[in-house]
C-alpha cells in the first residue's frame, strides 16, 4: 500500500504547497499529488497556482517523494503536444518520480479558453487522442497525427527520460476505465467503488490504482466539519455536476444548501485516528492501491504530526479485508 498527500492547490497560494510537500515528504508520505485546476472550486479558497511551476520547485526541494499530478485535463486549455513536454520535463527534474495523471476535465477551469465545452462522449475522445499523441511524442523523434479532434503538426519533445512517465487515467464510468486499461499504466479515481476496480480489471488493467481519501483531521470534531464543509462542500453534488459547471458562482450556489453534518458520511474527521483509518480502509477494500490523503482540516501542520504519529505505520500496513 502506497499512501500519499494530496496538495490541495486551490486553498493554499503556490509557496505553501512546495513547503506541505517538504513536510510530506519529512512525515513519511510516500507521494503527494497536486490539482491542476486554472480556477478555485469557491470563492473562499481563492487559489489556483500553477500547477507545473509548483511541481518543479517541489522536485528541486525534495529527494525520495514521488510527485504527480491529479489530474491534469490534456486538452482545450493545454495541447497535449504541451502537456507531453511538461511531464517529460518534470520526470527530468524529479529524478524519475513523477506520475502524470489525466482526466476528461471540468469546464470551470477549461471553459477560459473560449471554447465550447463537449459532451463527456465527446470529451472521452479527445482524451483518447491525447494519450495517443502524448504516447507518440514520447518515443522520441518528429511526429505529427491527424485525429478526429485534435492535431499534431511536425513537433518534437528534445528532453526526455529514459524511462516514460506512468500515465493513469481518471474515470468513474465504464469508457474511462476501459481507456486506462487500453491506453494508460494506471487507473484514477476519487469514491470507495469496488466495480470500478472490476471493471478496470476486466478490461486487462494491471496497473496502479489510485483514489483520493477525503479525510479532516482537527483536535475536535466540530472544528473539523466545519472545516469540511468550508473547503470540500463543492464535492457534495457529485462528479456530474462538478464537471459542468463553468464558474465558482455556480459551485456557491449548488452547494448552498450544504450543511456541515452532511460533511460527516463522506470524510474521516476529527482526532480519533480509527475513524481516519476506517476511512482509508474503504478504499483498500475496494480495491484501490495507491490511496492520496485530502486534508480538509483546517491545520496542514497538525495534520502531518497526527499521520507521522498515529497513521503512518498503520496505514502502510493496510490490506483489503478478507
Amino acid at each position: 500500500m502506497q499512501i500519499g498527500y494530496k496538495l490541495f492547490a486551490e486553498g493554499y497560494p503556490p509557496q505553501e504547497m512546495v513547503r506541505q510537500a517538504e513536510r510530506a515528504e519529512a512525515a513519511g508520505f510516500d507521494f503527494v499529488e497536486i490539482s491542476d485546476h486554472y480556477h478555485p472550486w469557491l470563492e473562499d479558497h481563492g487559489h489556483s497556482g500553477f500547477a507545473w511551476s509548483i511541481l518543479g520547485a517541489i522536485a528541486a526541494r525534495t529527494r525520495r517523494i514521488g510527485l504527480a499530478t491529479g489530474v491534469t485535463c490534456p486538452f482545450i486549455r493545454y495541447h497535449p503536444a504541451l502537456v507531453a513536454q511538461a511531464a517529460a520535463t518534470t520526470a527530468l527534474l524529479s529524478d524519475g518520480r513523477f506520475m502524470l495523471g489525466v482526466g476528461a476535465g471540468e469546464q470551470l477551469n477549461e471553459h477560459v479558453t473560449g471554447k465550447p465545452w463537449p459532451p463527456v462522449t465527446e470529451r472521452h475522445e479527445m482524451l483518447r487522442e491525447s494519450l495517443q499523441i502524448i504516447r507518440l511524442l514520447w518515443q522520441g523523434g518528429y511526429h505529427s497525427y491527424e485525429g478526429k479532434h485534435l492535431r499534431l503538426v511536425d513537433a518534437r519533445v528534445f528532453d526526455l527520460p529514459e524511462t516514460p512517465p506512468l500515465i493513469t487515467v481518471a474515470g468513474s464510468g465504464k469508457s474511462a476505465v476501459h481507456l486506462a486499461a487500453e491506453l494508460g499504466d494506471g487507473v484514477f479515481a476519487t469514491e470507495p467503488d469496488p466495480n470500478l476496480v472490476r471493471a478496470y480489471r476486466k478490461a486487462g488493467g494491471r496497473g496502479p490504482r489510485y483514489a483520493e481519501v477525503p479525510l479532516a483531521w482537527a483536535p475536535d470534531e466540530d472544528s473539523a466539519l466545519k472545516s469540511a464543509h468550508r473547503m470540500f462542500r463543492f464535492a457534495a453534488p457529485g462528479w456530474k455536476v462538478q464537471a459542468e459547471l463553468p464558474n465558482v458562482t455556480n459551485f456557491e450556489a449548488a452547494t448552498a444548501h450544504v450543511r456541515e453534518e452532511d460533511m460527516a458520511s463522506s470524510f474521516g474527521y476529527g482526532p480519533d485516528p480509527e475513524r481516519h483509518i476506517a476511512a482509508v480502509q474503504q478504499f483498500a477494500d475496494a480495491g484501490f492501491d495507491h490511496l492520496a490523503l485530502v486534508n480538509a482540516g483546517p491545520d496542514p501542520d497538525g495534520f502531518f504530526d497526527f499521520y507521522a504519529k498515529e497513521l503512518s505505520r498503520r496505514l502502510s500496513e493496510v490490506t483489503p479485508a478478507g
